[in-house]
């Protein structure tokens, strides 16, 4: 399968069953597209003698002979015949996302939470009840030394005592155990002070910040329930926790809405208050709602991308670079077999737990009956959601199985699919064609960056 576009310049060839990305000239561009019609070569040299030079024309078609007998172009699928043995793989557990706090003490308006209360009520994880999911993680994980614990809410430092009970259990498990914790956190920074961020720096691999951008754009969607907006609390409180991180990873993660189609602001807004690692989100939320994204909205979402994709190769240049969550592409080796085929591992590899310990299959799943796994008492009780999430991979859509994009999103947000379609194994066909358009701009920027380091390398030649 052939994947071919153009962008900022750039003619991409992306060979989707190797993954292999060839940046070519026109003629070649041009002949791949009618081999990939399924053109043989006397027609090829048809079809384009009056645009190329009938040499120029076989030497292209030698170039492209060679890549497809190197594996590089017109690959087969190796993975599809491997699928009912991928099925068959023993579950193990690897993450959890602890609901620590179904409280919330901001009023974000896109919150699919429901301000912490997750379709039922408010409330915050005992110790008692977050050591039993440690517990269960580690009874679940094999032979998996490197486990994964998100903090989450609601706003997780409503319940920071907690919080540090269970880093410090976990911590005192690992050498008999043979486990390494990774603990993570979110949160929206309201009560973010100098304990916390000295503790998180110390105990925490990542933290997510979540800011929405610009001042008005962050207050009109993320405010205080009193109504008054959250930016001028928080952003000074970012900042300095940005600074202490050292090495740690952070992002800084905002949700961009209709009311800010112009989101590539926001992100570049991030970038001039000094942080480093950025991530910008597209609202996924009930059509019916005012800042809904509609399909409408995509061409002008898809011009944001291609201008941020610039500004980010331009930043790069200057010295002054910045990551974007999207933008980070690895084209050398790509995510193992799993990844590609199943994604996020939600439902199987990865879980979620609630205050009062029931198991789902993500986040977005808590408080869907239907999703109902179990609990940290007696563990999976619903085998049959485990199963049914087991099953969900990129051959198991329908609309994933003709798409360039499969093996990077691998398949997409199984939540997103299930309430656009009813279906897990559906789609949220907006959601994909903003995730073929990141992954487009991604490759573009490897592209670009190549180019860059090229000039410089032979300028340091001459």
């Amino acid at each position: 399968m052939i994947h071919q576009y153009k962008n900022n310049g750039y003619a991409i060839v992306l060979d989707v069953n190797s993954g292999s990305v060839h940046v070519v000239d026109e003629i070649v561009y041009d002949v791949i597209a009618l081999l990939d019609q399924g053109a043989e070569e006397p027609e090829v040299l048809e079809k384009l003698r009056e645009s190329y030079p009938e040499e120029e024309l076989k030497t292209a078609l030698d170039e492209i002979h060679t890549l497809t007998e190197q594996g590089m172009l017109f690959t087969e699928d190796i993975y599809e015949n491997a699928i009912e043995h991928f099925k068959e793989r023993p579950t193990v557990v690897k993450a959890l996302c602890l609901h620590i706090a179904h409280d919330c003490n901001l009023a974000c308006r896109y919150c699919f939470a429901e301000e912490g209360e997750y379709h039922g009520r408010r409330a915050l994880m005992s110790f008692e009840v977050g050591k039993k999911a440690l517990d269960f993680l580690i009874a679940n994980s094999g032979s998996r030394k490197n486990l994964e614990v998100d903090f989450f809410g609601g706003e997780p430092l409503l319940n920071w005592d907690v919080v540090k009970q269970l880093v410090e259990y976990g911590r005192s498990r690992e050498e008999e155990c043979h486990k390494k914790f990774r603990f993570t956190l979110t949160t929206n920074g309201v009560l973010l002070n100098d304990e916390i961020m000295e503790f998180c720096n110390r105990e925490m691999s990542n933290v997510v910040l979540s800011l929405d951008g610009r001042k008005e754009v962050n207050d009109r969607m993320r405010p205080f329930r009193n109504g008054t907006g959250s930016y001028d609390l928080i952003v000074p409180k970012f900042q300095k926790f940005a600074e202490s991180r050292g090495t740690k990873d952070y992002f800084v993660r905002g949700t961009f809405t209709r009311n800010n189609l112009d989101f590539s602001e926001d992100v570049l807004h991030f970038a001039d208050l000094g942080f480093e690692k950025l991530s910008m989100e597209p609202v996924v939320s009930d059509p019916k709602e005012p800042y809904s994204i509609r399909e409408e909205d995509l061409p002008k979402i898809m011009e944001e991308y291609d201008k941020l994709a610039k500004e980010f190769i331009r930043r790069k240049k200057e010295g002054r670079g910045f990551q974007f969550f999207h933008f980070m592409i690895d084209l050398s080796q790509g995510p193992c077999v799993a990844k590609r085929l199943s994604g996020c591992g939600s439902g199987t590899e990865y879980l979620a737990v609630t205050p009062w310990g029931d198991l789902y299959p993500c986040h977005q799943f808590v408080g869907m009956e239907d999703f109902l796994l179990g609990n940290v008492d007696e563990g999976i009780t619903n085998p049959a959601v485990r199963d049914e999430f087991k099953l969900c991979n990129v051959y198991a859509k329908d609309k994933c199985k003709d798409c360039f994009a499969r093996f990077y999103c691998s398949g997409g947000c199984a939540a997103n699919a299930y309430n656009f379609s009813g279906d897990i194994t559906g789609a949220y066909e907006i959601g994909c064609e903003m995730q073929k358009k990141r992954i487009e701009c991604a490759i573009m920027i490897r592209a670009a960056l190549a180019d860059e380091e090229a000039s410089r390398m032979e300028q340091q030649e001459k």
